[in-house]
């Protein structure tokens, strides 16, 4: 393989600082795969979308996004709306890498970089929310807000231990939202929900389970909606959530749309992969097998 041309958007600050310290050695295994690559390290919010419309325009055979989610977040929203969508290599060096899991790319960085090195790559789907996309989950209600709470620096410093820290200190706080879902070909649902989910993926928060049949090519967003519960009952919900038996749960409301449309009469912030998304009202829609990304060609999870 050779003349391949790679920009590599990487987050310096992300999990732990690691993508820093492995810098040369990831350049140096892909310039000898033949991937000649040029990097651009993110310097605030918002750049890594910038920098991944420049590599689209300029015409890159490939992306890398190197860091967790968020950072792979701004590389969809730089690229989606491009009419030459180079192919995305993902290695997973993030806090948290849902995604990588739930597509089963290796979370050793070696390994990411064979995948990338093979050339294979899937088509997957890309959610739209508004004006924005999203590639894993967007959520609402107030304990999706947590994400954007934990600060940076903090969740470079500990890690998975921030979220559970603040998700713990978060449920003592749960409040039910008015809400109001519209969703093409299912139908209406108005009640007071603890919060809303959809899901792209299956693998989102840590639950690999969360949305066990959803498949990233298939054109459909898995959606799940929470009704009001009390707090033993929340807790109930999400233990039987890390079993993956949830759906059976009489306040989960589980449906399949690829257009769906959500109101409220309160505030509601919108979380886009861990994001801050913007407010309701939002329309939630799929935009079906858009981008192509370097995976193992057996289709065998090998996030280790």
């Amino acid at each position: 393989m050779t003349n391949k041309r790679a920009r590599l958007i990487y987050n310096p600050t992300s999990g732990r600082e690691e993508m820093k310290r492995r810098l040369p050695d990831i350049l140096q295994k892909l310039e000898s795969g033949g991937i000649e690559t040029s990097c651009h390290a993110t310097t605030g919010e918002g750049d890594a979308t910038l920098a991944a419309a420049d590599a689209a325009e300029r015409g890159f055979d490939i992306i890398i996004a190197a860091g967790g989610d968020g950072t792979l977040y701004e590389v969809i929203n730089g690229v989606a709306e491009k009419p030459h969508r180079p192919p995305l290599g993902i290695l997973p060096l993030g806090t948290t890498n849902d995604f990588a899991r739930a597509t089963g790319i290796p979370k050793h960085w070696e390994y990411a970089c064979d995948l990338i090195l093979q050339q294979y790559t899937r088509p997957i789907d890309v959610g739209k929310a508004n004006e924005r996309f999203f590639i894993n989950v967007a959520g609402g209600g107030s304990l999706t807000e947590l994400t954007y709470e934990v600060p940076s620096r903090l969740k470079t410093m500990i890690g998975q231990l921030a979220y559970y820290m603040k998700g713990l200190e978060k449920m003592t706080r749960l409040r039910p939202t008015e809400l109001s879902f519209t969703a093409r070909g299912v139908g209406e649902f108005h009640d007071e929900f603890m919060l809303f989910l959809i899901c792209n993926s299956n693998a989102v928060g840590g639950f690999e389970k969360l949305a066990p049949d959803s498949k990233l090519d298939d054109g459909l967003l898995d959606v799940l909606l929470v009704r009001k519960c009390n707090l033993p009952e929340f807790i109930k919900l999400v233990t039987a959530a890390l079993r993956g038996e949830h759906l059976n749960d009489p306040h989960v409301i589980h449906f399949r749309t690829d257009e769906l449309k959500v109101t409220t009469p309160d505030y509601v912030q919108i979380n886009l992969d861990g994001e801050y998304g913007g407010k309701l009202p939002f329309t939630f829609s799929v935009l079906p097998q858009h981008l192509q990304i370097f995976a193992d060609e057996t289709g065998e999870s090998t996030y280790r």
